[in-house]
């Protein structure tokens, strides 16, 4: 693994600027593969590992980017609770552990470096906290079905009232017709 900063400075090229944002997520992804004995996430480990993450922020891509887990490799998960948090899955041996930010890291970084304001005061503290005192760790389990692992082939569906393919398990079975989400009603668009 990477240094805090080497990841920090990966960080800020590949999403584009610092923030406290992305020293959360290199320090939770740096301390979920740690605590699991992931040390080599792009290389010998890169198929061990399923990163489930709580936001869609810039904690997000620094998880992303330290784990090596990506959404088109599958061994990324978004559950979109809004949470600065991530659960990190051992696929060789099931072990689990998520991570979150403890809401009191702000108050402790304003009494670490009252002289800054907020975004910098909170770059500086969130490097310079224990773990204990920047995350909540939880050992949990995970229960992944099968269309839920990278690398998972499974049948494809056709929506019986759209025509679009449904991979992985994703189709809803409604009034006898086999639909995929949208046509069953759980569209995030509405068709103009």
């Amino acid at each position: 693994m990477k240094s805090l900063d080497e990841y920090l400075g990966d960080a800020e090229q590949a999403h584009g600027h610092l923030c406290a944002g992305q020293v959360l997520g290199v320090r939770l992804a740096m301390l979920g593969l740690a605590k699991l004995g992931i040390d080599d996430p792009r290389g010998k480990d890169r198929k061990r590992l399923v990163t489930f993450v709580e936001i869609d922020r810039c904690a997000t891509d620094a998880v992303a980017l330290v784990t090596g887990c990506r959404l088109g490799k599958r061994a990324l998960k978004f559950r979109d609770w809004g949470k600065v948090a991530a659960t990190f899955v051992d696929l060789t041996n099931g072990k689990a552990i998520r991570i979150a930010a403890r809401e009191s890291s702000k108050a402790l970084a304003r009494q670490m470096h009252p002289e800054l304001e907020k975004n910098q005061q909170q770059m500086l503290a969130y490097r310079e906290m224990s773990d204990d005192d920047l995350f909540m760790t939880q050992w949990v389990k995970v229960e992944l079905p099968a269309e839920e692992f990278p690398g998972f082939r499974g049948e494809r569906i056709v929506c019986e009232a759209c025509g679009e393919g449904i991979n992985f398990r994703r189709e809803v079975p409604r009034d006898g017709k086999i639909l995929c989400r949208a046509c069953a009603g759980e569209r995030y668009y509405e068709v103009l």
